[in-house]
């Protein structure tokens, strides 16, 4: 007999509220989690876990809150302070994911007997007969389908991770359903910020929790030519245009850093262009190599449309991507995400363009 008892994370959220009804409907013994991540954060406060343990008892499952706030420091928050003090731009969601929502939860999932986690992602999992082994799909949410978010997964726990929210296309129809049931979350505005800064303000948070501190440098062209100051390396990241406070004769963009001798480096937008990138730190799900190249489609940022491209596996860890046609800022830190049609192969860590 099949073991459909599932440990789905609960936010509070109207996603996993709704995550957490529907599995129920559909049979399966339902148990909520929530995690303790960080205080004070977005989704780490006395509203949340109230409103999570409320819609669990509205629908009459069990919900525990486990404290994972030492993990959350190591993984996420010092990682992403890491980043920036190496001038590259992180992205938490994808290490929360990786390692809390589908690590450390996992693990707690098999210690209470249960043979699947769940979550309130817009993604995808089946079984492919073309590939003969579980997949990562995106969702039919189109611009909210999350599969970016979750090409770290472990290979191994594609086939225990359910995501109920896979077939639908938009949030209301989301809402609607939670109003139907009367769970009060129906209209909880969805959280935009990073959890740990409730703010938005990443800068002030570095300055505050971090050895990182204005340090003013030159802002240089690509050329070397001196055209102002900088007020600090991570203020900047590649792309950005406003706030250098440079007047130039062409607009300027930020398109790399020159850590050893405290620069930002600017140049004109067709320098932000690049036809080949690589990645490492590489999760391969849909292969357990890549032999020889690959046509893909690539994402090099959550809301970036994704490119035609071609992949190539240099070592254990290492991919090169080459578009077909040139990317704009493309940033170290960021992730990339290979996919065939609407199936994830993988990603990995943007290391230099």
């Amino acid at each position: 007999m099949e073991n459909k008892k599932v440990l789905i994370g609960m936010s509070g959220g109207v996603d996993s509220s709704v995550s957490a009804l529907l599995l129920k409907e559909q049979g399966y013994e339902v148990i909520g989690a929530t995690m303790e991540l960080c205080a004070g954060g977005t989704c780490c406060n006395i509203n949340t876990y109230l409103d999570a343990k409320n819609v669990c008892k509205s629908i009459g499952i069990e919900h525990f809150i486990f404290n994972y706030k030492d993990e959350f420091k190591k993984h996420v928050i010092d990682d992403f302070i890491n980043c920036y003090a190496n001038c590259l731009t992180p992205n938490p969601c994808i290490e929360c994911n990786k390692y809390l929502k589908f690590g450390f939860m996992w693990d707690k999932a098999k210690e209470l007997g249960c043979n699947y986690i769940a979550t309130g992602h817009y993604a995808r999992t089946e079984y492919s007969e073309k590939y003969g082994r579980w997949v990562l799909k995106k969702s039919s949410a189109g611009k909210k389908d999350q599969s970016y978010v979750l090409w770290n997964l472990p290979k191994d726990l594609v086939e225990h991770v359910l995501f109920p929210l896979a077939d639908f296309e938009n949030k209301e129809q989301i809402r609607e359903i939670a109003r139907e049931h009367n769970l009060k979350v129906a209209s909880k505005p969805d959280s935009q910020d990073i959890c740990f800064i409730p703010d938005g303000n990443y800068k002030k948070y570095l300055e505050n929790n971090s050895d990182i501190e204005p340090k003013e440098g030159n802002i240089v062209t690509s050329k070397g030519e001196i055209v102002g100051k900088h007020t600090g390396l991570y203020n900047y990241t590649i792309g950005q245009r406003k706030g250098l406070g440079v007047s130039y004769k062409v607009p300027l963009f930020v398109i790399g850093f020159n850590v050893l001798k405290n620069e930002v480096i600017v140049g004109e937008e067709k320098e932000l262009y690049t036809k080949e990138a690589i990645v490492k730190d590489i999760n391969l799900l849909l292969f357990d190599k890549i032999e020889n190249e690959i046509d893909v489609e690539v994402k090099t940022r959550y809301s970036a449309n994704a490119a035609k491209a071609k992949i190539i596996q240099l070592d254990d860890d290492t991919i090169k991507i080459i578009f077909d046609e040139p990317q704009r800022a493309v940033t170290p830190g960021q992730s990339a995400v290979f996919y065939i049609d609407d199936i994830v192969v993988g990603g990995g860590k943007i290391v230099k363009q």
